[in-house]
């Protein structure tokens, strides 16, 4: 099996725990195809850089999945067919990374005041 990063965009004016069971949904489906979801991070709601189907912001949400690629392609059919996504992505990947979207912000105010301590 194969290691897949899915990342998704779901319409601004569904709520957070209709976000988390679709989530769900998308995992089931996953594993009734015979993979598994390492991971899942909901991002919250964000901004757009620009406008999609009428909508400024959306619900992001990162899925780390093990599986083989006729999951994914199931994944994505139902992706295609589901009116609350606006986008989403699916990345073939070598390791999952293990610092979430947060951390990496702070990881790099991290390095910035090292790197300050340092030069003082």
């Amino acid at each position: 099996m194969a290691l897949y990063e899915h990342l998704l965009i779901a319409r601004q004016d569904i709520s957070a725990q209709q976000v988390d069971a679709l989530a769900q949904h998308l995992k089931t489906i996953v594993e009734g195809e015979g993979g598994k979801v390492e991971k899942q991070e909901y991002w919250g709601l964000r901004g757009l850089a620009y406008r999609i189907k009428k909508n400024r912001k959306g619900h992001y949400v990162l899925l780390n999945i093990n599986a083989p690629s006729k999951a994914i392609v199931e994944l994505e059919r139902q992706n295609k067919i589901n009116e609350d996504v606006l986008r989403y992505i699916t990345v073939k990947v070598d390791a999952f990374e293990q610092s979430s979207n947060k951390n990496r912000r702070d990881d790099n105010k991290t390095e910035t005041t090292e790197t300050e301590e340092t030069a003082s």
